[in-house]
């Protein structure tokens, strides 16, 4: 097997990103069910995308191998070239109407991220990452002045290199930093306790043993979540108990931007993209964010 052209699953990808999200937005998910819980669903929307972007892909790349979050009989990656896709991050915002939800697809080879494309098809922010060569957002181009009476609007997009600041600035320590968790679909157990035990530890005050966070954000989307670390707006993001799906493509893009993935349990230095727990820093945080982050975790 020759070895893969990364531009140029790059570029398919990203027209891939752009044909699914054409079928989200003209879409209204009247047919909802549950996987694990009412917390855990999928619509007929996330199975046909995931169904658009397979045939395509498998028509177009006969020899690699997929693995889809509706389709997958195992979370695991293999050595395999590998295309890994979400086709709706974030399925609970979707059914509500609130528009922080991805499309994510990556290509992995030997068990590494190589390519990422992270679409917001409401917002129209496109995140890009091949290994070795950088990331960046492509997004509408803020206007300078507001368009005259009957004036046409023309969209226009501008492509930007991440992290957006540069250099990105140091990051102390936790209680200077924005951190996103999400909650998941496990709500009972060590993994729920463990969460909740964390949360309330990197909220508390420093005089309680706590690390004071400045805020907590949870938005439902691992995906963009690990964009918005690549992008610089959040520093830190913790998650325990997402699958390789929701992660690849943003691990290549945070990597590009300059930040680091790490395990979401003490002493994790080199977690696999499917092992399920991860922590996930912006360019310019430290080894000793991680260790201090690690120390909160209960």
């Amino acid at each position: 097997m020759a070895e893969p052209n990364l531009q140029e699953v790059h570029d398919f990808l990203v027209g891939l990103a752009q044909q699914a999200a054409t079928m989200i937005i003209s879409a209204n998910p009247s047919t909802v069910d549950t996987k694990k819980n009412s917390s855990d669903l999928v619509t007929e929307t996330d199975k046909a995308v995931e169904d658009l972007i397979s045939k395509s892909l498998k028509s177009a790349y006969p020899d690699y191998s997929f693995l889809g979050e509706e389709t997958a009989k195992s979370g695991r990656l293999t050595d395999s070239p590998t295309f890994v896709v979400d086709p709706i991050d974030g399925t609970t915002n979707f059914v509500h109407a609130y528009p922080y939800i991805s499309i994510s697809l990556a290509f992995a080879h030997k068990q590494k991220p190589l390519v990422g494309v992270v679409y917001n098809p409401f917002t129209q922010n496109l995140y890009t990452a091949i290994k070795g060569q950088g990331a960046f957002i492509t997004a509408p181009k803020i206007p300078d002045s507001f368009p005259r009476e009957r004036e046409q609007v023309e969209s226009s997009y501008e492509k930007r290199k991440l992290p957006l600041r540069s250099p990105p600035p140091a990051l102390p320590d936790l209680s200077h930093a924005i951190v996103a968790v999400e909650y998941g679909n496990e709500r009972a157990g060590n993994n729920w306790d463990c969460k909740i035990n964390t949360f309330s530890a990197l909220g508390r005050d420093k005089s309680m043993g706590g690390a004071m966070v400045q805020s907590i954000r949870s938005l439902g989307s691992a995906a963009l979540n690990m964009c918005s670390v690549a992008k610089g707006d959040i520093d830190v993001y913790w998650e325990g108990g997402c699958w390789a799906w929701d992660v690849a493509a943003g691990w290549v893009i945070v990597e590009e931007a300059g930040g680091m993935v790490v395990g979401g349990n003490q002493g994790e230095w080199t977690p696999k993209v499917d092992g399920r727990r991860y922590l996930v820093l912006r360019a310019g945080a430290g080894r000793e964010i991680v260790e201090e982050f690690w120390s909160k975790i209960n």
